[in-house]
């Protein structure tokens, strides 16, 4: 799920070879931002995506992260994150619209998101039902070195529980090339209250 006040941008999905996604990149403005330069320069050649639908979609996951990095990623890089579910992607959602609810002392706030659906391919470590600590729902710090050390060798990534999602289901993928078949989903607009509730509305697709 990708918050919609950031526009789909498609103009790699025709790009022919590396050389003119670069220089597609810089007309876009992908590369003016030292972070996203940055992580460009670590993410390989032979990993960046172009030529398929929704290819962009697959290179900002990597390339426009959160500078403080995620569960299983460090800020030098981003990562693909998907759920099995359309239920545990909402609520795995909502707790993070949440959280920012708190942390700006507002009584509710409104967002609306738009849903990518992907297969994806390779093989992933699987740490559902083990590993309490890289399952600490305060805490990314043992997940991003786990996560880190998943990167740097051979497997696609990591299966693992749904934090927020009670039986729920997550894998992260850090092989931008393994996102296959990459759609997209429904839309929705979420609006989430300090004290927890949540109302979720389903909106027409556009």
């Amino acid at each position: 799920m990708v918050p919609s006040r950031f526009p789909p941008v498609d103009a790699f999905d025709t790009v022919a070879s590396a050389d003119d996604l670069a220089a597609v990149m810089e007309l876009e403005g992908w590369t003016n931002d030292r972070l996203v330069a940055h992580r460009l320069r670590r993410l390989p050649p032979e990993q960046w995506v172009w030529g398929r639908a929704n290819a962009s979609v697959v290179m900002a996951a990597f390339l426009h992260g959160s500078p403080n990095g995620s569960r299983f990623a460090s800020g030098e890089l981003g990562a693909w994150y998907a759920a099995a579910t359309t239920t545990t992607a909402l609520v795995e959602v909502a707790s993070a619209l949440r959280r920012e609810v708190v942390l700006s002392a507002l009584p509710e706030m409104t967002a609306e998101y738009r849903g990518y659906v992907a297969r994806l391919g390779g093989v992933y470590i699987d740490i559902r039902g083990a590993a309490p600590d890289l399952h600490d729902p305060d805490s990314h710090a043992a997940g991003q070195v786990f996560g880190e050390s998943v990167r740097a060798g051979d497997l696609a990534g990591i299966s693992y529980d749904s934090v927020r999602d009670g039986g729920g289901w997550n894998l992260v993928c850090y092989r931008p090339p393994l996102v296959e078949d990459v759609r997209q989903g429904q839309h929705w607009r979420l609006r989430v209250g300090a004290a927890g509730k949540v109302l979720v509305e389903t909106l027409a697709r556009s």
